[in-house]
């Protein structure tokens, strides 16, 4: 069983465990990553030099990349210091629960539907191997797309995390009903990000189990082949989408009042950080992906059919 699914074969799960499955894989991703969200994001929002500074020391170097990591708690204990990586952590849970139960149950529908009806197409374009991987990548793709309507939640996370003054003095219903549709902020470039971002995550997965493992049938891959195939897909969806990241988190970050356009924000990166700045959080993110998709997808696999059996 594979909770994305596969061509060629259709899940036997109920949508009910489908739902709960992932969405309990969700939560406890959540709570197992959090911190390193944090800590991506944060780099990413930060817009000043850490390391290669003219007369900067090294422990200088090291005391700033603290700073900006922790913020008010760069200075207190360690148990405080990692503390200080949970903030938002109830927008986070409402978007990764739901963000997961989305991607993992809508990208098999997005995929049989495609397979139903534009099958052939595929096959005639790209070729049988090729087609299969590009018919799984573009439903992905689609999903992706799909995804901005999880935007706010998103948002909310981010600021939370990077921006806690937007939020005093104000709850949750208060900022839904002060900013309305200002929640969507960024969602363009939220929609150019995720398609050949999740592009290249259910493209490259199903082209390492079609090209280094040589699997007809997806559902077959061993717990290794899993791995390595989530592992190839993550790693190149990462890469392909870092630098829209960075723009749509420097968009979201801002205060309610006092937005700035996507342009706006690459013309500065370009002109004070340099090319390099597109890619800022990107070493972290890879760091955890490899633990991060074992760890989900080996719990959405054992969760899926546990839910199923308990339902029936």
């Amino acid at each position: 069983m594979s909770p994305v699914g596969n061509s060629g074969k259709k899940h036997s799960e109920s949508g009910t465990a489908r739902i709960l499955g992932s969405g309990t894989s969700g939560i406890l991703e959540l709570f197992t990553f959090h911190p390193v969200d944090t800590v991506a994001k944060r780099l990413m929002n930060n817009t000043e030099r850490i390391f290669g500074v003219p007369q900067q020391t090294m422990s200088q170097s090291v005391g700033k990349l603290n700073q900006v990591i922790f913020r008010e708690a760069a200075s207190k204990p360690t148990l405080a210091k990692y503390l200080s990586l949970f903030p938002g952590l109830g927008y986070a849970a409402g978007y990764k629960v739901a963000q997961r139960i989305y991607k993992f149950g809508g990208q098999p529908v997005a995929r049989d539907y495609l397979e139903h009806n534009h099958g052939q197409s595929f096959t005639r374009a790209f070729g049988d191997r090729n087609g299969k991987a590009m018919l799984h990548a573009t439903a992905g793709s689609l999903i992706g797309i799909g995804e901005v309507a999880l935007l706010p939640l998103d948002v909310l996370k981010i600021k939370r995390q990077t921006n806690p003054e937007a939020f005093r003095g104000r709850g949750l219903f208060k900022i839904v009903a002060d900013e309305g549709m200002a929640l969507y902020r960024g969602a363009g470039w939220t929609v150019v990000r995720n398609a050949p971002g999740s592009f290249a995550l259910f493209g490259g997965s199903a082209a390492v189990k079609e090209y280094a493992f040589g699997l007809a049938d997806y559902n077959k891959a061993t717990f290794m082949q899993n791995f390595f195939s989530s592992i190839g897909g993550a790693v190149a969806s990462l890469t392909v989408s870092a630098p829209m990241d960075v723009i749509k988190t420097r968009i979201q970050t801002r205060s309610f009042d006092n937005p700035e356009s996507g342009m706006s924000i690459i013309r500065k990166m370009i002109q004070q950080e340099g090319f390099s700045s597109f890619f800022k959080g990107l070493t972290p993110k890879l760091l955890v992906v490899g633990p991060k998709l074992v760890f989900g997808f080996t719990l959405a696999q054992w969760f899926i059919p546990t839910f199923d059996s308990m339902i029936k």
